[in-house]
């Protein structure tokens, strides 16, 4: 699977090879936005235009456009867990969000 970016959207990319066409659609959204193109030039202005129509349409509507992520997300954990993670936060002097997003930097490197 090919990945392509446009305005802070990701979408994937595949070869219908039957049909002689790429087609993508842009992922991590509820929104369905695809597109398809038959050259790699084509593909990639009809992702541009894609996402285009959508903020336009989004814009007409007066709603805000979905993003991809927010930069939120929701951790279940055992309330043992969560008490050992807060006071590790305490002993550095530093949030519990702060503590979780140095430690998931650092797990991603």
């Amino acid at each position: 699977m090919t990945m392509m970016h446009y305005k802070g959207y990701e979408a994937s990319v595949e070869f219908d090879e039957a049909a002689e066409i790429f087609h993508g659609e842009v992922l991590n959204l509820r929104d369905v936005i695809t597109f398809q193109g038959s050259s790699a030039s084509e593909l990639k202005q009809a992702f541009a235009e894609s996402v285009e129509d959508y903020l336009e349409f989004c814009k007409g509507r007066g709603e805000q456009p979905e993003k991809p992520f927010s930069g939120q997300f929701v951790v279940r954990a055992p309330s043992v867990l969560h008490k050992a993670l807060s006071l590790a936060a305490k002993r550095d002097g530093v949030s519990l969000n702060k503590w979780i997003t140095t430690a998931l930097e650092r797990a991603v490197k």
